[in-house]
C-alpha cells in the first residue's frame, strides 16, 4: 500500500483512459495559483525525446580542496568518471553555473517544527529570490501526516514565497500550535490517522511524481528535523527513487532539540544516509537564523559551481541493476560529491 498525496480531484476526466493511471501529487486545497509557463515549440519536444533515447549517463559534481572551498575550473583531463571501478570515455565534460535548474523545496510541516516553521518562511524566501533564474523551475511541498503539493512548477519566486507562508503546522490530531512530539502533535502521534511525519514518502513522491521526467541539473532541498514516523516507503525506497529520478538530495537539518524531551533526537544519522547516497549534502543548523541563511548560501554556491560529464557506457546491458558511480579528480586533497550511482534501465521509447 502507498500513502497517497491529497487527490480529490485527480480522477475527474479520467474516464475512457486504457492505460493505468498512477496517483501523482495534486496542490492541497488552498494551494496559491499554478504557473501557466508556454507550451514548448514541437522542434524542442522532439529535442527532449531525443534526449530521452539517447543512452547517456549524466554525472553531476562539485569538486572542493582540502579547505572545503569550492574548486571552479577543472577540464576533462582533471576527472575520470568510474562505472562499476572500470573508467569511462567522456562525450562531454562542462563546468556548469548557468544550466537550468529544477529545485523541489520539501517543507517539514509536522507539530515538531512548531517554533522553527516561521523561521524557515521567512529564509526560505529569501533564498528562492536569490537563486532562481528566468530558465530555472521549482515547486514546493509541505508534509506532515499529509504530503501536499504547494506551489507547483514555477519560476516565479513570488509564487513559490507566497505559498510556503500560507504553510502551517498540521497534526493528526489537528491542532498544530498545541503539537508536541509524542502527545498527538509531532513525530509521534498517538492517535489519528494517517498519523506521523511521512518524511520518507515526501522524498519518494516528490522524486517519482515531479523529478522523473525533468531534464537536467535537478535537487531537492529539504527543511526538516530528520524524523520520519508512519510512512508507507522505507528509507531506501526514498533514497532509490531519488537515484532513478537523478535528483540530489539536500538537507538542512533545522530542529528544536529541546522539543523533543524524553524521547531523544534521532534524525540526524537517517538524513546523513540520504544525502550521501544521492550526492547532496547535510547542513545541520539547530535553530539559528544565521546558520540557516548560510546553509542556503552553501547550497546555492553548489548548485552554481557543478560540473556535468556525460558518457555511454562500456556496459550496454540495459538490466535495471544498479551501477556504482565514482569520480576521480587530480589535485591535492580534492574531494569529490556526486550521486553513488544510477539503475541501468532502458531509455524512454
Amino acid at each position: 500500500m502507498h500513502r497517497r498525496w491529497n487527490i480529490a480531484a485527480l480522477l475527474l476526466g479520467c474516464a475512457g483512459l486504457s492505460l493505468p493511471v498512477r496517483a501523482q501529487l495534486a496542490p492541497s486545497p488552498d494551494a496559491p495559483p499554478v504557473s501557466t509557463a508556454p507550451a514548448q515549440p514541437d522542434d524542442q519536444q522532439s529535442m527532449e525525446t531525443l534526449k530521452l533515447n539517447v543512452n547517456l549517463v549524466d554525472v553531476v559534481f562539485t569538486v572542493k580542496d582540502k579547505q572545503g572551498n569550492l574548486v571552479p575550473h577543472l577540464t576533462r583531463d582533471d576527472c575520470t568518471v568510474l562505472e562499476d571501478k572500470v573508467p569511462q570515455k567522456l562525450k562531454s565534460f562542462t563546468a556548469e553555473s548557468d544550466l537550468p535548474l529544477t529545485l523541489g523545496i520539501l517543507l517539514d510541516t509536522s507539530g515538531s517544527e512548531y517554533r522553527t516553521l516561521p523561521l524557515e518562511q521567512e529564509v526560505g524566501s529569501q533564498f528562492l529570490e536569490e537563486v532562481l533564474r528566468k530558465k530555472d523551475q521549482a515547486f514546493l511541498v509541505s508534509f506532515d501526516v499529509n504530503v501536499d503539493l504547494l506551489q507547483d512548477f514555477t519560476n516565479s519566486a513570488h509564487l513559490l514565497a507566497r505559498a510556503m507562508n500560507r504553510a502551517e503546522i498540521n497534526t493528526a490530531g489537528g491542532n498544530g500550535a498545541a503539537g508536541i512530539p509524542g502527545a498527538g502533535g509531532g513525530t509521534v502521534p498517538i492517535y489519528g490517522d494517517p498519523k506521523g511525519t511521512v518524511l520518507y514518502d515526501a522524498v519518494y513522491q516528490a522524486s517519482t511524481d515531479k523529478m522523473s521526467e525533468e531534464q537536467g541539473r535537478k535537487a531537492l532541498i529539504l527543511l526538516t528535523d530528520g524524523e520520519d514516523e508512519g510512512s508507507d516507503h522505507k528509507i531506501g525506497e526514498a533514497i532509490a527513487a531519488a537515484e532513478k529520478a537523478n535528483t540530489i538530495v539536500y538537507v538542512i537539518l533545522i530542529a528544536d532539540r529541546a522539543a523533543f524531551g524524553p524521547f531523544g533526537y534521532t534524525g540526524y544519522s537517517a538524513m546523513k544516509r540520504v544525502t550521501e547516497e544521492s550526492g547532496g549534502r547535510l547542513i545541520d543548523v539547530g535553530n539559528n537564523g544565521k546558520k540557516l541563511e548560510a546553509a542556503f548560501r552553501q547550497i546555492e554556491d553548489e548548485l552554481r559551481t557543478q560540473y556535468v560529464a556525460t558518457y555511454t557506457p562500456s556496459n550496454t546491458k540495459a538490466d535495471g541493476t544498479f551501477r556504482r558511480l565514482a569520480v576521480e579528480c587530480r589535485g591535492d586533497g580534492l574531494k569529490v560529491q556526486t550521486r553513488r550511482g544510477y539503475f541501468a534501465v532502458a531509455p524512454q521509447e
